[in-house]
């Protein structure tokens, strides 16, 4: 199989089921974007951090494949013709959304409470948890944006906005674990 097939020449790339849309459709900036922050999150793994922390972003990594193949996939090409879902053994469940929220709880208990905004930064491993978590919010608000003139389930949705929180509370904890300086935001008097 070739990497190139020419078929994207001309601007248009086709979705699972083989609707052909323009590049720039709300879908391909959608699961584009989770890509994006899939490939980022390989770079938070490839850093000197807990074994613990790898195996939960490698996890995170295969969830946000499901969440690019589920955005990939309009409505009406979800199920097949021989009456099969499309991307059957693949979705979101509550599980995976309680496998962050378990996590974000653990690395909470160890750490001090918030009691003021802190600048990213401090470490680099810390400020690419930052990025992460930005290129996250992105990728949830581009759903939502499909989701208001395409199926997109709720689930997906949820499950980056959980994620955008594991990353910032991991940038905390990775800051804590690598004595990082957190530098305070103080507004203007």
């Amino acid at each position: 199989m070739k990497v190139y097939t020419k078929t994207g020449d001309k601007g248009t790339t086709a979705l699972f089921g083989g609707t052909r849309v323009p590049k720039d459709h709300i879908r391909i900036d959608s699961y584009g974007t989770v890509d994006e922050l899939n490939s980022y999150i390989g770079l938070i793994r490839d850093q000197e951090i807990d074994s613990h922390y790898k195996t939960i972003l490698i996890e995170i990594q295969d969830r946000l494949f499901t969440v690019g193949a589920i955005l990939a996939t309009p409505q009406e090409k979800e199920v097949l013709k021989n009456g099969k879902l499309r991307l059957e053994n693949l979705g979101i469940i509550d599980s995976d959304i309680e496998l962050l929220e378990n996590e974000i709880d653990k690395m909470d208990e160890s750490l001090p409470p918030m009691t003021h905004f802190v600048l990213p930064g401090g470490h680099p491993t810390v400020s690419h948890c930052h990025i992460a978590r930005c290129i996250c919010r992105r990728a949830e608000r581009l759903a939502v944006h499909l989701s208001h003139n395409e199926h997109v389930p709720e689930i997906a949705i949820t499950y980056l906005n959980r994620l955008s929180d594991y990353l910032f509370v991991l940038a905390r904890k990775l800051s804590s674990d690598l004595k990082a300086e957190e530098v305070k935001w103080i507004p203007r008097k």
